[in-house]
């Protein structure tokens, strides 16, 4: 059987040379040109995404994803609210404030409740000789990951903690909530339980798959800690409160040191 022969090209056909502009539709593709509508549509149609659309990033480039705060916002504003809120709670306590009164009506309130046994092992939290032995244990860990600058600045900044808590206890001289004693302002397990459980948390993070849990236990335990305090009426709520600020600015600063340098040798 004879196959059909194929049509030959005319006279009038391109050979087998270069192949040639066809000038129908590729003028519509000319931005500007008649009856294209779009840069990339020569129907008229709006593309599925314009650039138009797009917002310039912050380099200028268009179509990059704009800025989303992070992290650094959060902790510029802990840095100024926390000595802040530090030097308010003080300047009450020295002058006998209009603060006073509500903090000590809670803390009578609170204290005795829950069993005794408990509140008192969340109290102990804050004991040096059980949130000490935590850091420690990761300051080796650092030490020997050879994080060992890191780890220098974490025990500086728990020996901060009596030189910092002691001669305000003496200064402000705050009676307890059941007792005649004083100086129990600001609480110093408190703070102790804080700078420990914090400091280590930012030793161990960056040895930890998930490192998010390393500062959820360091806040845990330091909410256990002021809990058993209060409820077992060793403190006031704003002793406690007092704590929180002056440990949250020695981690900030502590922070601060370790990620200049990227946690450093």
């Amino acid at each position: 059987m004879r196959e059909t022969p194929r049509p030959q090209g005319t006279a009038g056909d391109a050979g087998p040379g270069l192949p040639q502009r066809r000038t129908g539709r590729a003028i519509a593709h000319t931005a500007g040109a008649s009856g294209s509508g779009t840069p990339h549509r020569s129907d008229g149609r709006p593309p599925h995404t314009p650039r138009g659309a797009r917002q310039p990033g912050p380099t200028g480039h268009r179509g990059t994803i704009p800025p989303v705060p992070r992290w650094p916002v959060l902790l510029v504003w802990a840095s100024v609210t926390l000595p802040a809120l530090f030097l308010v709670i003080t300047w009450q306590v020295l002058t006998d404030g209009p603060l006073l009164g509500p903090d000590e009506r809670l803390g009578l309130e609170l204290a005795g409740r829950g069993p005794a046994w408990l509140t008192d092992l969340l109290a102990d939290l804050g004991n040096m000789q059980v949130a000490v032995p935590v850091l420690a244990c990761a300051v080796l860990v650092a030490w020997f990951r050879h994080a060992r600058r890191a780890a220098l600045y974490a025990v500086l900044a728990m020996a901060a903690v009596p030189a910092l808590v002691v001669p305000l206890k003496l200064w402000t001289d705050r009676q307890g909530p059941l007792t005649e004693a004083t100086g129990y302002y600001p609480s110093g397990h408190t703070t102790t339980a804080m700078v420990a459980y914090g400091a280590a948390a930012l030793l161990l993070a960056p040895y930890v798959r998930r490192s998010w849990m390393t500062l959820v236990a360091a806040v845990l335990l330091t909410a256990a800690t002021s809990a058993g305090l209060v409820l077992r009426g060793y403190h006031w709520p704003l002793d406690v409160v007092a704590g929180w600020c002056l440990s949250g600015v020695l981690l900030l600063a502590l922070r601060a040191v370790t990620r200049s340098g990227q946690l450093p040798k």
